[in-house]
């Protein structure tokens, strides 16, 4: 397999250009609290690499169904996950849950 270089350059404009373009869109489609997360949020971007957002938003979803909530009506250019937590479940999880302890202490929330 040849190398190619500054793939991963490129990997990281594209990321945060889609994030840049999906976070102006967050707060319109009612999350109250996100963080950045992942390999951009922990410098570490690489060619596989996809736009991950801790998401707090209100909703009766199943967990494994919220994200479908903003995959389609943000419908991102990259691979992106949305990890969607409720309100409640953010403030009982918060100090417990390893993922939620993880992304909030290495990245500031993102305020738009």
């Amino acid at each position: 397999m040849p190398m190619v270089f500054g793939f991963a350059t490129h990997r990281r404009q594209q990321l945060e250009a889609e994030f840049l373009r999906i976070a102006g869109s967050m707060r319109q489609l009612g999350a109250e609290r996100f963080w950045l997360a992942g390999d951009l949020a922990n410098d570490a971007v690489g060619p596989a690499s996809e736009l991950e957002l801790l998401v707090v938003h209100q909703t009766e979803q199943p967990f494994h169904r919220r994200s479908d909530f903003f995959q389609t009506h943000l419908r991102p250019q990259v691979g992106s996950t949305f990890i969607v937590y409720t309100p409640d479940e953010f403030l009982a999880l918060g100090e417990r849950d390893p993922l939620i302890v993880e992304i909030t202490s290495r990245s500031d929330e993102v305020i738009v």
